[in-house]
């Protein structure tokens, strides 16, 4: 398979984001010598055949073997719960809690140290609160839920802690507490707003890095919500992965959704995360119990169009609420949880996660494996002894990674590992756009485009000029699990001082191509930023479709949005030596000018959007003409359309091509979310095509 790669600074403006640190230099000292153990905690339930905890045993009675070699048990502790816990008495009114309060200050998990069993016979509970993912009734309700549960259902036995997640950052309201009066006055606090910031901090594309605890780049990463929602929970996992006892988030969400090209990746990090971690998830759908109206409420308009008589619109929609829910419930089986859909007492869900935590045994051990390899550990637990009982517990873990000491092959062998590992890496945030081109009758050309955020990258100071330096890995694999083609480069990229200074406000940009068949693909690609050894990992499902035998529409390919163009000889830094045939195959470059797919869809009104896209005619005898034009809608009202555009020369080729192409004026739009449509018309065969995707203008 041919393939050729460029890779250039975009300069697409984003807003102000985190600087990356670096690493301070030590002074010269006398030698130091040092060594690192690898603690591994496990929680370990143990039940008799009428489901029963098993209490009274110690350390003698378990066997634990990592990989098959046996461990040596340093630590051992067992947690007794009641099997009936009496709820807290109510509290006395106190007028004062229905006072304004100050803003709630922000604190973090406070950890355990080695062998110390701070919260010892005691369940620790997480309210986590994603209010991005919550319209405003859907919050009150998760509030009201989560004060009714603590008002009539915590046990002198739960220590409650308060997480959420908003404009980007998670946000530790409260740490592990039995102070009731104190939840409840924190979750006033949150019905009311006053912890909410809305006049300090927005969600869109113009806000800035809180840099709280979890902060990506606050530009248009924005757009991939459901990565952010992910990589949030995947922190707040780590957080609470400093104490050793089992642990139960209670996510509130008004579902989850995973869209086709969202990043896979993210949602098993996420999961290995918790697993890692001691955290299993309990989602609630902060909806309830939801009875929509076939073709949706007052709160959306009319869908239009044949699909409303023919039931498509309904079932579109149907389909559309169960898959939000669909994530939800993969997350909790995943982690040992329990999802709860489509109920509207709120309150049972958090008492689930209740009831779900009973008398169990934490087993410490130092392993025996010292390798930070990231790979698969395999534990296994079992009673000694002739003791029979039915055993609950994580079946193995991820071991670190480490970099700073990382050999030239250890560095090229973590890239490839990388590739095979079942737990991926998600340090650097990955942006990708896949795209497909009909070469003829049997291939496609397919781009793709990676934009990494500048701020997450590190300079290095070489030869007296700004470096960074980065490393791709990638392959394509076919249904059958076959690889089918790849990608392997390494890039030194040398910055100006102007441009190294902006580094932290401009997303570095690479792109790649491939020549593929139709058929069903997966892509898995790395991304490393060689000095700090942080790896970036996107990996997505997507089709190649067999426009050859579409004959109800317009056969088109992909439609790339774009801002800017660029020369080619300027894009290419290490493929010159495919740079004939690059220019020949593939389409956006023309005329020595190579169109930038924007990954983001994020367009500055200061610049020109320029679209394009082909139809394809191989069944005509002479090309049609054919008819397009570009409109973009804000909600159902129609805010935007080009002139119709007629295009009648087609390539000099079999499949009688038609390039399509667009340059529009964003200048006199208002800022704000807009879909983008692109409508193809062929009056000699009666066929049209549509395309449509969200797009944001900002200032």
């Amino acid at each position: 398979m041919r393939r050729f790669t460029a890779i250039f600074l975009s300069t697409l403006l984003a807003a102000s984001a985190q600087q990356v640190g670096q690493n301070a230099q030590s002074p010269a000292s006398a030698a130091t010598f040092q060594t690192s153990t690898q603690l591994v905690v496990e929680t370990v339930s143990v039940k008799d055949k009428s489901g029963k905890p098993v209490e009274n045993l110690t350390a003698k009675d378990f066997v634990v073997t990592e990989d098959g070699v046996p461990q040596t048990i340093k630590f051992f502790e067992f947690q007794k719960f009641e099997d009936v816990a009496t709820p807290l008495a109510p509290s006395a009114p106190d007028a004062s809690r229905a006072a304004p309060m100050a803003r709630l200050p922000k604190v973090q998990i406070t950890p355990e140290t080695p062998g110390n069993m701070k919260y010892s016979n005691r369940r620790l509970l997480a309210l986590y609160f994603d209010m991005s993912a919550m319209p405003v009734p859907d919050q009150l309700r998760a509030f009201t839920a989560a004060r009714k549960f603590v008002e009539t259902q915590m046990t002198p036995q739960d220590l409650v802690a308060i997480m959420k997640y908003e404009a980007g950052a998670v946000q530790i309201l409260q740490d592990f507490t039995q102070d009731r009066d104190r939840i409840e006055s924190i979750l006033e606090t949150l019905i009311v707003g006053e912890d909410q910031n809305s006049g300090d901090t927005s969600n869109d594309a113009n806000s800035a890095d809180t840099g709280a605890a979890f902060g990506q780049d606050d530009s248009e990463f924005n757009i991939f919500s459901t990565d952010r929602q992910l990589s949030a929970l995947q922190t707040a996992s780590k957080m609470l992965g400093s104490l050793n006892e089992k642990k139960a988030l209670i996510y509130f969400a008004s579902g989850l959704r995973l869209n086709g090209v969202d990043n896979q990746a993210q949602l098993h990090a996420t999961v290995n995360a918790a697993i890692r971690a001691g955290v299993s998830f309990w989602p609630i759908d902060a909806r309830g119990l939801v009875a929509q109206a076939p073709l949706g409420d007052a709160t959306r308009g009319s869908s239009g169009g044949l699909a409303m008589y023919t039931g498509g619109a309904a079932m579109a929609m149907q389909n559309s609420f169960q898959r939000s829910q669909d994530t939800l419930w993969s997350l909790a089986a995943d982690t040992g949880g329990k999802a709860l859909l489509d109920y509207n007492d709120l309150t049972k869900g958090i008492v689930q996660a209740q009831q779900a935590i009973a008398s169990y045994y934490v087993i410490g051990y130092y392993t025996s494996n010292a390798a930070l390899d990231g790979k698969f550990r395999r534990v296994k637990i079992s009673l000694a002894n002739g003791l029979s009982a039915s055993l609950d517990y994580r079946q193995g873990y991820f071991a670190g990674k480490q970099f700073g000491k990382f050999t030239t092959a250890e560095k090229e062998r973590q890239l490839e590992d990388g590739l095979l590992l079942g737990d991926p890496v998600t340090e650097l945030t990955i942006a990708m756009e896949l795209d497909y081109f009909q070469l003829n009758r049997a291939e496609y050309f397919v781009p793709l485009v990676v934009k990494i955020p500048g701020s997450e990258l590190a300079l290095a100071k070489r030869g007296g000029a700004e470096h960074t330096l980065l490393d791709f890995i990638g392959e394509i694999k076919d249904d059958f699990g076959t690889t089918v083609s790849n990608v392997r480069d390494k890039v030194d990229i040398k910055l100006s001082d102007s441009t190294a200074a902006e580094l932290a406000k401009r997303p570095i940009q690479y792109d790649s191509g491939f020549t593929l068949l139709p058929g069903k693909y997966k892509i898995k690609f790395l991304a490393r930023d060689a000095e700090t050894g942080r790896i970036g990992t996107y990996e997505t499902p997507f089709v190649i479709p067999n426009l050859n035998k579409e004959d109800k529409r317009v056969p088109i390919s992909s439609v790339v949005l774009s801002s800017q163009r660029v020369d080619f000889k300027d894009a290419l830094y290490n493929a010159a030596k495919d740079k004939g045939k690059a220019e020949s195959v593939n389409p956006l470059v023309q005329e020595g000018q190579k169109l930038i797919p924007s990954v983001t869809r994020v367009f500055s009104k200061s610049r020109d959007m320029y679209v394009y896209l082909q139809a394809y005619q191989q069944a005509a005898t002479a090309a049609h003409p054919l008819v397009a034009f570009v409109t973009f809608y804000r909600g159902q009202a129609k805010a935007f359309e080009t002139p119709p555009l007629e295009v009648t020369e087609a390539l000099d080729n079999r499949l009688k091509t038609m390039p399509l192409k667009f340059s529009l004026a964003l200048s006199k739009l208002p800022a704000g979310e807009y879909n983008c449509q692109v409508t193809i018309l062929d009056a000699t065969d009666q066929k049209a095509a549509f395309w449509q995707a969200p797009v944001m203008l900002i200032p």
